[in-house]
């Protein structure tokens, strides 16, 4: 153990001694703290002194408990891997994750079809009423009555939000296994233990559900359909199921990412039971308008809003009008909805004409799929696989970093540009290196 001078007699003076330490270089990740009895024996205070000092520590990110086998320094939480690609790849890209560019709404011409913008101030509404009233109508019809609404900065940026509202570091909250690499990273960065919950055609499966439940999982997050990276969406019958299961523990946050809702073919589930006290959806326009229009509609209950509205208020981070203004004029405008339509209809041509192409070199991709990506089990660990096919021109990539528990022994192919000619091509290759 280094050389540490931890000091103070009460909660706050230890909890600021040992921060110091940490700080300071002097404790360093991996390090175990003295045990609460040897530390309560040194500063000769009360044990349950120590013992709240550490709790501190642990819901501050800063330790790391291990129940009876001690207290450690927390390592610094690092972001893992992200979506998208480096500019400048002169391979074809299927690994980013992105919406097809020609696809996305002209929103230079959105803005300038607008009208005149004002400026807002300080202190002023932060949701624009017509914007407001169009998002009830989108949100509204897959919620309880009585939700209230608010804005974020994105899907990620709603979720992490969410989560910072109920959660400290060191809770546990369910996600999907593979899960999103956003998701993923949120958690990880915010001090939160991921459980995995197993997916398969259908979502989320019940027991792996209720097994992370019972592990003490204080939230779900959940991806209702098009989920990242497999494809998958919750059945009607599958949504049923896991309501049953969440019915047990009411007092657990249920957070419902529907970030495809714009362009998904497959129908919203809800899996928020009636006696679920605190739950959210979130509802992305990213895909369908574009990354670079960070805003995404939260639906929920009432005491969630609030929470969530101290951390988007007036004086701070709202969410621009002028993001506003061109989300309300791509929704109330026909056309760009008529054109969020037929790109619906592309991506869906385009997901169908990968699987059929690998389906006629004899390789099976996750079905049914929604979204922007189709998932490829392999049997092995794709790593040894991706270097191999960049030397053919392709850039993918690999399950590895969307694993939780199990590993991912996959392949995620971005289908968002691909034409039916290139994704045959794409097979063939992909059929060679395999053999």
């Amino acid at each position: 153990m280094g050389q540490m001078n931890i000091d103070g007699r009460s909660v706050a003076e230890i909890f600021e001694s040992i921060r110091r330490e940490v700080h300071a270089g002097r404790l360093v990740a991996g390090e175990l703290l003295p045990t609460v009895r040897e530390l309560a024996g040194r500063l000769q205070v009360n044990r349950n002194t120590v013992a709240a000092a550490y709790r501190r520590l642990v819901a501050a990110g800063i330790a790391q408990t291990l129940g009876r086998n001690g207290t450690l320094i927390r390592e610094l939480a690092q972001p893992g891997e992200q979506e998208g690609t480096a500019p400048g790849s002169t391979l074809c890209d299927l690994a980013g994750g992105s919406p097809d560019p020609a696809l996305l709404p002209d929103l230079q011409a959105v803005l300038a079809a607008g009208g005149s913008y004002r400026p807002h101030l300080y202190g002023e509404p932060v949701l624009d009423a017509e914007l407001e009233r169009l998002a009830r109508r989108w949100l509204q019809p897959d919620c309880r009555p009585g939700c209230t609404l608010q804005l974020a900065h994105g899907a990620v940026d709603a979720i992490e939000r969410l989560l910072a509202a109920y959660l400290v570091a060191g809770d546990k909250v369910a996600v999907e296994d593979p899960c999103f690499l956003g998701s993923i990273n949120t958690l990880r960065l915010a001090g939160l233990e991921a459980l995995a919950v197993a997916v398969d055609a259908e979502g989320m499966r019940p027991q792996a559900l209720a097994a992370a439940l019972a592990a003490g999982a204080q939230a779900v997050l959940c991806t209702s359909r098009a989920h990242n990276p497999t494809g998958c969406s919750l059945t009607p019958a599958r949504a049923a199921a896991l309501r049953e299961v969440l019915a047990a523990y009411p007092h657990v946050l249920v957070i419902e990412d529907d970030h495809f809702a714009l362009l998904a073919r497959t129908p919203f589930c809800s899996i928020v039971p009636a006696a679920t006290a605190h739950w959210a959806l979130v509802r992305s326009v990213s895909k369908a308008f574009g990354p670079d229009l960070r805003l995404a509609c939260v639906a929920s209950d009432a005491d969630t809003a609030g929470r969530l509205a101290m951390r988007l208020a007036p004086g701070t981070t709202w969410v621009s009008h002028l993001l506003q203004g061109a989300v309300r004029t791509l929704l109330a405008s026909p056309a760009a909805m008529q054109q969020v339509e037929q790109a619906a209809e592309c991506y869906a041509a385009r997901r169908a004409a990968l699987i059929d192409a690998l389906r006629s070199e004899g390789i099976d991709a996750a079905e049914p799929c929604d979204g922007l990506n189709v998932w490829v089990p392999l049997t092995c660990d794709p790593a040894p696989l991706l270097p191999a096919l960049a030397r053919q021109g392709w850039l993918l990539r690999g399950g590895t970093g969307f694993a939780i528990a199990a590993p991912a022994h996959a392949l995620r192919i971005t289908v968002s540009t691909l034409d039916a000619a290139t994704a045959r091509r794409l097979a063939a290759d992909l059929r060679r290196l395999m053999v």
